[in-house]
């Protein structure tokens, strides 16, 4: 007859070996699913895209956004200017090729911007939303939006801007449900709601 802890030792050794297995099991699985797309992009690259576009968008002035509304201050009350929190996609980066920050020299997205006012709900928010192109190249990065004129259609413009590939991209595709979901937690905590 085994004794009770010659059992428990040999149930914790299978159990190791076990984890052991699984852990390398799924290490083998990412490795494989790596290298079945040789075109995949660092997934690290994307984050920081979306990162520098976000704080961008957030700290850029008036003139620089090009939004009316944008530097929307809080009523009456004479505190600083509100927060402006944004939520961001991006469509594509050219040159499509690189694979550090450092190399991307435009940006191609859409942002959907709210200012945050002490307490003001999101619905009745100040925002600023649309097709954006990014010129990484410059400090800080330049921001164009896409804008109808009294002589160009939205569309027409959309156009002219951007290149063919993302073109449908930036007439269909806003904010995925999580970047949303982001978006307005990160609005609701600063406007104190």
């Amino acid at each position: 007859m085994i004794s009770r802890a010659s059992f428990v030792g040999w149930y914790r050794h299978r159990l190791v070996g076990v984890a052991v297995i699984l852990l390398a099991t799924s290490a083998g699985a990412v490795v494989l699913t790596n290298r079945s797309d040789p075109a995949a992009k660092p997934a690290d690259l994307q984050t920081q895209i979306v990162a520098r576009m976000r704080t961008t968008l957030e700290q850029a002035d008036p003139e620089q956004h090009n939004h009316a509304g944008h530097g929307a201050q809080q009523a009456a009350t004479g505190t600083e200017k509100p927060p402006v929190i944004c939520g961001v996609h991006v469509y594509g980066y050219e040159p499509a090729e690189v694979t550090v920050l450092a190399d991307v020299r435009t940006v191609y997205g859409f942002h959907l911007c709210g200012v945050a006012e002490q307490k003001r709900p999101w619905d009745v928010a100040v925002k600023l939303a649309g097709p954006v192109i990014m010129d990484m190249s410059t400090q800080p990065p330049g921001i164009q939006v896409v804008e109808a004129t009294a002589d160009v259609r939205f569309v027409d413009r959309l156009r002219e801007m951007f290149p063919d590939k993302y073109e449908e991209l930036a007439l269909k595709e806003a904010l995925t449900a999580s970047e949303m979901a982001d978006q307005r937690r990160r609005y609701d905590a600063a406007a104190g709601l």
